[in-house]
């Protein structure tokens, strides 16, 4: 299989609703083992799932500040989409959006090189679909990587759940989670741990989530929060610091008018 890759969009940044980031990385490149930027020693986040899952839409929210409307016009992905995030010197890896067709019993797909590298992988699931496929999928995907690397952080976005209720949403939730443990255990794999979200490029939730998988890859998380904790009871002692610190350090604009 011969992987392509996708340049990034131009656009602002910094802003509210938005990762602040350094736009300045993007190559259409033939094939990745040809790659030899030093980005590629940051640590990556595979965006996978199904297509019209809503990988793409949740990378333009989140990074490019496209407004969710206007994602209901993005076509399907069928290049990898790899995008260079760098918003200060903590914060910096790298987003690999994934064609939802990729065939990982494929013999020319070498999976191998791309867990080996990879700091987290989300896996993205349609909350509003039969997700039936999805599981099969999300157990195919983690428990490759997981051979291959142990060390990933395996995220679950079970996504689009602003058109569902709140009792259905905690209801999907429920089965998703059930259903993809029941997978591993079966497979011997208990050791192989997944976090799910709930998640809508709608409200803050897919920012929320996003911040969450950010944060399990800055090895000086420790003892940014526990300054950020001397900070807010000096200067701000009503405030909540997990709050202030998700807010205002993984989205500066934020809350500034």
């Amino acid at each position: 299989m011969s992987i392509q890759f996708e340049e990034p969009l131009a656009g602002s940044y910094g802003v509210v609703d938005s990762f602040p980031k350094d736009f300045g990385y993007g190559v259409e490149e033939a094939d990745m083992e040809e790659s030899s930027s030093p980005s590629d020693s940051k640590p990556r986040i595979l965006l996978m799932g199904l297509r019209r899952s809503g990988k793409s839409s949740i990378q333009k929210v989140v990074f490019h500040k496209m407004s969710p409307n206007e994602t209901l016009f993005l076509e399907s992905t069928n290049k990898i989409y790899k995008d260079d995030i760098s918003s200060s010197s903590f914060v910096n890896f790298q987003i690999w959006d994934f064609p939802g067709q990729v065939d990982f019993f494929d013999p020319t797909f070498d999976y191998e090189m791309i867990f080996r590298g990879t700091g987290a992988l989300i896996f993205v699931i349609d909350a509003q679909d039969d997700y039936v496929e999805a599981l099969g999928r999300l157990h195919l995907t983690v428990s490759r990587a997981y051979r291959v690397n142990p060390e990933i952080n395996f995220e679950v976005f079970i996504h689009k759940v602003d058109g569902l209720s709140d009792d259905h949403k905690i209801e999907t939730q429920r089965d998703i989670h059930q259903r993809a443990n029941d997978d591993l255990a079966d497979a011997g794999l208990e050791k192989l741990h997944l976090s799910f979200y709930l998640t809508s490029i709608y409200d803050h939730s897919i920012f929320e989530a996003f911040s969450k998988v950010v944060q399990k890859l800055i090895p000086q998380l420790p003892t940014l929060e526990n300054l950020l904790n001397i900070f807010i009871s000096v200067c701000i002692p009503s405030a909540s610091s997990a709050v202030f610190y998700h807010f205002i350090y993984f989205f500066p604009g934020w809350g500034s008018e």
